[in-house]
């Protein structure tokens, strides 16, 4: 049974106090406040803005209930997805990324093939799905962006969500990056013949070897492919750049792409969910069609099979090993994305009552397929490498993260029944899977900024997202550069990740031990209708917390020695990455910091006026369920 708004004309705006007592449903002004309590109380904001009786042309009653409308439209004045299939395809846009494609298949063969499977199903089931479900609750019950929202839930952890904004910052910078490397493919793609299929290029070396067209050439360890060179010397340049220390000029082909980039990411997001929400109904759906046509070419190969054997033999004895399930831990996590403030974003834009534990479910799920059938489609066509080339599997599978990619998938791509067909769906693919992550990464900043700062940029949006984008553009000429995937390496390692994890951390202990799991469960109740089982009360209490202290000393404990093409990143590179990582996560410390010192009494007063919520949550009478209580 729903509680309804009342229609009397002659009923006062404003009533006594004392006519709600506590733990009672009050409606006075239209609508009804949830305090850090699980009671629902009186607001009282517009009593306060009530003029006195006293007072010229005051008046204590309303004849057509004009001004409990008008509240109410004030209240939901906050944007909404025209559609829930929006808000599912956006979710589902930004949790299936490139690394879905790339890193999860890697990652599985490295770590025991189907053995893997085992603690990547145990860390989605106790650590990445829990923390999925808890940010897009949050996001949908506080409505507010990944800033304001710790004034409703904890206010010392709000350095939380500029550590967040910041570390988007960085992601945006290298990330899109990648994007413009696909977008030159594609250009690249729309010829008879791939420029990557031959050694006659301007760019190639006399180690180019084609033993696709000359079969009596021998594949050696010297030995460069033309999709290899085509990568590393035409598309990047890298040969021009000596490392970090010198990257060399920029690529003006690479910026103009990312350019392009940049300016399809504008036009997406600048009004906000209702224009993105259509757009990802192409970029969330294609990358899909395009799997499953690959899937199919790619089991017709000759040697398929192979890859797939490879792919799936469980190699059972490495589940002894910690760092398989360091591995499991990390692949969940960046995968399903929490903690990026991307799903606080967008579930704030739901209606209230929106079943967010039915999504959590299905688009972690539709995740988790993803990645799983990715791996055959890379697999299928190593098998025909290894084939082709008369080596193993393992021999093959030796590129990890973009290369991949941009060089094993590519030059298998190349040598393929109409190459250019698949080259070019294959490409158009790698930039929609890109761009849906993108878009909600940008999102998750820009309704943290504009939530946060109504006043100055709460109706320019369209010029903040400008503003934004060309800071992020600015920020990624050093990824641009001749040495620039060795920029791009170093951000993904270093400067993000354990940042990242450490922000999420917080955000979890925060949420449930600060707030309250009970509080938050009562919160949910009040959604959906029920309450949260003992197994999620645990997950967010205990265990989510500990999978990510798991993954983060494991991190910390052994750092990798990065190395990308003959180059090996020196020690200080490293320092380096985690001095860039730090820049962000200092925010959390130094607001606790400011916080502590700008609030006025004794050092206890001061806590627990940091750790109690500053603001209630305003919720539609219309929309409120009798038992949400």
């Amino acid at each position: 049974m729903e509680k309804t708004a009342p229609n009397n004309e002659s009923q006062p705006l404003t009533s006594k106090k004392g006519d709600c007592k506590e733990g009672d449903d009050c409606a006075e002004n239209g609508h009804l406040l949830k305090s850090s309590k699980p009671t629902l109380r009186l607001a009282e904001d517009m009593h306060k803005a009530q003029p006195n009786q006293g007072d010229k042309g005051a008046t204590s009653h309303i004849s057509n209930g004009v001004e409990v409308r008008q509240h109410l439209r004030e209240l939901d004045e906050r944007e909404t997805w025209s559609k829930k299939m929006d808000f599912l395809l956006s979710v589902i846009g930004y949790a299936v990324d490139l690394g879905n494609v790339w890193r999860f298949p890697y990652i599985c063969y490295q770590n025991g093939g189907g053995a893997f499977l085992i603690p990547y199903t145990l860390m989605a089931i106790f650590g990445g799905i829990p923390l999925f479900y808890m940010e897009l609750a949050l996001g949908q019950y506080h409505r507010n962006g990944c800033i304001s929202v710790w004034r409703k839930i904890c206010p010392i952890f709000k350095g939380i969500g500029y550590a967040i904004c910041i570390i988007a910052f960085y992601i945006a910078s290298y990330y899109n990056t990648i994007m413009a490397w696909a977008l030159y493919y594609l250009i690249s793609s729309f010829t008879e013949e791939l420029p990557w299929t031959s050694c006659t290029n301007p760019w190639n070396t006399e180690s180019c070897t084609n033993y696709f067209s000359n079969k009596t050439i021998a594949w050696t360890q010297n030995s460069t492919s033309p999709a290899e060179e085509f990568y590393t010397r035409h598309i990047l340049q890298i040969h021009r750049a000596n490392g970090l220390d010198d990257l060399g000029g920029i690529s003006w082909q690479l910026t103009l792409c990312l350019l392009l980039i940049f300016t399809v990411v504008y036009f997406s997001i600048w009004k906000g969910v209702k224009t993105s929400g259509k757009v990802v109904w192409v970029t969330a759906t294609f990358p899909y069609a395009v799997l499953f046509i690959l899937l199919i070419r790619g089991a017709t190969l000759p040697g398929a099979w192979r890859g797939v054997i490879y792919y799936l033999k469980p190699q059972w004895h490495k589940l002894l090993a910690t760092e398989v399930w360091v591995d499991a831990a990390a692949q969940i996590f960046f995968s399903l994305g929490p903690g990026f403030g991307v799903l606080l974003a967008f579930a704030s834009y739901n209606k209230f009552h929106n079943n967010c534990y039915q999504d959590a479910l299905v688009t972690s799920a539709v995740n988790c397929m993803t990645s799983f059938m990715s791996g055959f489609v890379i697999f299928t066509v190593l098998g025909y490498m290894a084939e082709m080339r008369h080596e193993e599997v393992s021999e093959v599978a030796k590129d990890a993260g973009p290369s991949l990619l941009f060089i094993t998938y590519a030059e298998a791509i190349a040598n393929m029944p109409a190459s250019t067909f698949f080259a070019v769906i294959f490409f158009l693919m790698l930039i929609t899977l890109g761009l849906d992550s993108t878009f909600a990464g940008l999102e998750g900043v820009i309704t943290a900024v504009l939530d946060e700062f109504p006043h100055i940029w709460g109706k320019r949006r369209e010029l903040f997202v400008l503003c934004f984008i060309v800071v992020c553009f600015m920020g990624a000429l050093s990824t641009l550069t001749f040495g620039g995937a060795y920029v791009v390496k170093l951000f993904e390692e270093y400067a993000t990740g354990p940042a990242l994890l450490a922000v999420v951390f917080l955000e979890s202990i925060a949420v449930a031990w600060f707030y309250g799991v009970g509080q938050f469960c009562s919160d949910v109740k009040e959604m959906i209708g029920f309450s949260p089982g003992w197994y999620w009360r645990v997950c967010w209490v205990a265990i989510s917390p500990l999978f990510l202290l798991f993954i983060i000393i494991s991190f910390m404990s052994s750092p990798t020695e990065l190395r990308l093409f003959d180059y090996t990143y020196p020690y200080w590179t490293m320092v380096m990455g985690y001095g860039i990582g730090a820049s962000s996560f200092i925010c959390v410390p130094a607001y606790m910091v400011y916080r502590l010192a700008a609030t006025p009494g004794t050092l206890k007063e001061r806590i627990l006026k940091s750790i109690t919520p500053e603001t209630t949550t305003e919720i539609p009478l219309g929309d409120i369920r009798m038992n949400a209580v």
